[in-house]
């Protein structure tokens, strides 16, 4: 296909049409490799969901993070480190204090 002799209309027609092409191809590939895993965890007798890892398409839960940092004055503030600082760190530090005191 020589391209140079095509005008600017029928090469933007042309690239829409590969586009769609190129859709349509991604998804009859994921079918077909959908298909192909799911033939073979049942010929080894294998459920699906042993081989992923988990229901298929959902996301692994996170683990909670352990709190590393406790107000003295009230055991039942507690901040992991991660994100903003409650205020009472804010406070602590502000009054030139280590974090480190605060440590669990």
């Amino acid at each position: 296909m020589d391209l140079s002799n095509m005008s600017s209309a029928d090469l933007r027609n042309l690239q829409e049409q590969v586009k769609r092409e190129l859709k349509q191809r991604e998804s009859q590939d994921l079918a077909k490799a959908r298909e192909q895993i799911l033939a073979i965890a049942q010929s080894v007798g294998v459920p699906l969901k042993d081989l992923v890892g988990g229901a298929a398409g959902t996301r692994a839960k996170t683990g909670s993070v352990a709190p590393r940092y406790r107000n003295p004055a009230d055991a039942t503030q507690l901040w992991t480190g991660r994100g903003r600082q409650p205020k009472w760190v804010k406070d602590w530090l502000e009054a030139g204090k280590d974090i480190a005191g605060l440590k669990v």
